[in-house]
């Protein structure tokens, strides 16, 4: 890799050429982080290293903490949306049978010669469910 590092003002630069395994590992720490290799390559050569104002190793406690927690809660909440999940399926079927049952309606009404009423309401909340 092929580094050029030019001044702000005037006409002087710096040319470098760094071996392949450096280069792959800026590369690597910029995909790591989510940063350009230049950024990577400046903060390298400035120094301008953000350093952690508390004690790592108690983030990282509360961190594990945390996770415990979730998973704690995870387990209470999972079966609830299996539930959710199960019942939103079986709305799914009923207003797909409702809409059979709504059109066999509509085609009675139609040989008995009667008035078709259209609800739309009911319409609405069949689209409701068949949508999600």
């Amino acid at each position: 890799m092929k580094i050029i590092i030019k001044p702000d003002k005037g006409f002087g630069k710096i040319v470098l050429e760094i071996d392949e395994r450096l280069s792959s590992r800026i590369i690597e720490i910029s995909r790591k982080f989510n940063v350009s290799v230049d950024e990577v390559i400046v903060r390298a050569l400035v120094g301008d290293f953000r350093k952690p104002k508390e004690n790592l190793r108690v983030l990282e406690k509360e961190v594990q903490e945390l996770e415990k927690k979730v998973w704690k809660l995870e387990k209470e909440y999972a079966p609830l949306r299996f539930k959710a999940y199960s019942v939103s399926e079986d709305n799914k079927l009923l207003a797909i049978e409702l809409t059979g049952l709504m059109a066999e309606n509509a085609q009675l009404r139609r040989f008995l010669r009667m008035e078709i009423e259209r609800n739309d309401e009911l319409r609405k909340i069949v689209r409701y469910y068949l949508s999600g």
